[in-house]
């Protein structure tokens, strides 16, 4: 490989794939209105937060129904993340927050795919 295809900028892309869970859709409907409240508080501001440049965002949920536990997921977070562990704190968001007496992570299942930056098809 050149350097071209090797060198990176120091920082980490990763790809955050989000599978909605079976719980989620037995939830009622005064928790699924709490949890949309917590997943927009708790992924707000990723940047400040956690230094994390948020590239761009995919959410399959106008034609995928159900849960989803591996590919394909239900939605994508796509961004530049300083070191490993700003990836693993916004994986722990999942771990740490609740919501009534369960955590996030009964709702939703979240993987981090961490690489760099592909070095074609940028432009």
């Amino acid at each position: 490989m050149t350097e071209s295809t090797t060198k990176t900028d120091g920082k980490h892309r990763v790809l955050f794939c989000i599978g909605v869970l079976q719980p989620n859709f037995d939830a009622p409907a005064d928790v699924l209105k709490e949890l949309v409240a917590v997943l927009e508080r708790e992924f707000a501001d990723l940047r400040g937060r956690f230094g994390v440049e948020v590239l761009g965002t995919f959410d399959d949920d106008m034609i995928m129904v159900g849960p989803s536990t591996a590919f394909p997921w239900t939605s994508y977070i796509l961004a530049d993340v300083p070191d490993l562990e700003a990836a693993i704190s916004i994986c722990g968001l999942l771990r740490e927050v609740e919501i009534g007496e369960h955590r996030l992570w009964r709702y939703l299942r979240i993987e981090a795919r961490i690489g760099r930056a592909l070095f074609f098809g940028n432009e």
